[in-house]
């Protein structure tokens, strides 16, 4: 049944590369359903997260704004809700708003922040009480412990996942999405759905069969070039010594992780073939606008590194796809920087919702596919002064800052795609650094973020901060971290006693 505004549909993922869709590359990996949607829809080649860490990237895309606007750089406490997300928008005029999955809402994790309606699942709980999947699990007499994978230790090695196919994480967003919408083809009222994935962020646990899809020897090893320790900066240490992983180098373990992540993007492109199919089937599919998309990458190995938080773009590119037949060209791509502020104001566009007001920081996709801007440049930002790295990036270039390394980076987003040569130091291309540096000096500026910045003789500089300590990584167990579930309690009389 067709409505008067478009349904809207947003699926999500947590800590999907950019690189990781077969039809826009990748010849390894099998996406027939992501593929549809890149067939069908446009797809956005140059989508960065404005901060490539869960919680604030979740923040911005929610509130339309970049970190300087939401006050989160880390992982940490949500502003507090200003009752004008899209969500709230999108109720306030007549939509029927539901959340499924990961929403990653701090510090009340059950917080609605404008959904009308939740069904909630999230990392690291095995409370039945304060969690719908998990709830789901114990009372049908399922084992709800470690359901998206055993972490704590085994964080980053690849696994199985203890529950089968019908009973995964996964596969429950999907029954629970495709549930949703066959429900509401019975209803006139347009309605929003955020479909929301933990998977493929770790442990990488994929289901049976699913976890065969992939053999370790078939798959491609890390890109991790002779100067890769060059292009860190102080968070790719960190992250490196905390995930276990800076104590040598297993091809074949490395191998083994991209399978597993591989393995699980594909069972979450079974649910939204599913999803897909469910919306043909129900009459509603050219009626809807479709976004899919992630909050920020994973280094998986590359320049043999892991995690997030950097501004390579392994860490800070995400996948971006719009299906929308009124609005967005079927097969077409755009290369012109997005960034995940722009779910906002398109989602408002598309539905006929004035945004203007709202001072949004994102612009609509649709216009930007229509017109293209090679010039646009986008942001992000992770950390707060010492600790605070830097992105300015469009079409052709980024611009790099660590504070707490003292250094930039330039790269050639045309000529050097994988980002190995460093330019920022050759007078060759102070053009370009300091076009993107100046740029980014003006947003900070016109957003009061002046903390950051030296004013000397009528120019801008970097203030100075005392560069990251990493002499504690000289002890090589300093750091490590066991993220386990908060509830884990070990009876093994004899043994755990």
């Amino acid at each position: 049944m067709e409505t008067q505004k478009p349904n809207v549909l947003l699926l999500f993922t947590d800590m999907q590369r950019s690189d990781t869709i077969h039809a826009l590359g990748n010849s390894v990996i099998k996406t027939p359903n992501l593929d549809r949607l890149v067939n069908q829809g446009t797809s956005f080649t140059n989508c960065f997260t404005p901060s490539p860490v869960c919680i604030p990237a979740r923040c911005c895309m929610h509130y339309g704004f970049y970190p300087q606007k939401t006050g989160l750089f880390k992982n940490g406490r949500m502003m507090d809700d200003n009752e004008k997300s899209f969500v709230e928008i999108l109720g306030k005029n007549g939509y029927k708003t539901h959340g499924i999955g990961k929403c990653h809402f701090t510090p009340d994790g059950s917080a609605l922040r404008g959904f009308g309606s939740r069904e909630s699942q999230e990392e690291c709980t095995a409370d039945p009480e304060s969690d719908d999947y998990i709830k789901w699990l114990k009372d049908n007499g399922h084992d709800y412990y470690e359901a998206h994978g055993a972490r704590g230790d085994m964080y980053y090695i690849p696994q199985v996942s203890t529950l089968p196919a019908e009973l995964h994480p996964t596969q429950w967003i999907g029954d629970r999405s495709v549930k949703y919408i066959d429900d509401a083809a019975q209803s006139e009222q347009p309605w929003f759905l955020f479909g929301s994935f933990i998977h493929p962020h770790p442990p990488f646990a994929p289901p049976k069969p699913w976890h065969k899809l992939y053999r370790v020897p078939d798959m491609p090893l890390p890109f991790a070039p002779d100067n890769s320790e060059e292009l860190y900066t102080w968070i790719n240490r960190i992250q490196n010594r905390y995930k276990y992983r800076d104590r040598g180098i297993d091809g074949n373990l490395l191998r083994a992780i991209k399978a597993y992540y591989y393995a699980s993007i594909s069972f979450v492109d079974f649910q939204v073939g599913r999803i897909l199919d469910k919306l043909e089937e129900t009459g509603q599919l050219d009626n809807t606008l479709i976004l899919f998309t992630s909050d920020h990458g994973e280094h998986l190995g590359d320049l043999n590194c892991f995690g997030k938080r950097s501004m390579h773009d392994a860490s800070s590119k995400v996948p971006m796809i719009a299906r929308y037949p009124k609005g967005f060209a079927p097969g077409s791509q755009c290369s012109t920087a997005t960034s995940l502020c722009d779910v906002y104001p398109t989602i408002m566009d598309a539905c006929n919702i004035p945004s203007g007001e709202l001072g949004l920081d994102g612009v609509d996709m649709s216009k930007t596919a229509s017109e293209g801007d090679s010039d646009r440049i986008v942001y992000s930002q992770y950390g707060e002064n010492a600790d605070a790295i830097y992105m300015a990036v469009n079409t052709n270039w980024k611009y790099v800052y660590s504070a707490g390394d003292d250094r930039e980076f330039l790269f050639d987003r045309i000529k050097d795609q994988a980002e190995v040569n460093n330019l920022a130091s050759l007078s060759d291309f102070d053009c370009q650094k300091i076009n993107l540096r100046q740029n980014l000096f003006s947003y900070l500026k016109s957003v009061g973020a002046t903390d950051v910045i030296e004013e000397t003789e009528g120019s801008s500089a970097w203030k100075k901060f005392p560069k990251y300590d990493l002499g504690e990584l000289d002890n090589p167990d300093a750091r490590l971290l066991i993220q386990d579930y908060p509830s884990y309690e070990m009876d093994l009389p004899g043994y755990s006693d």
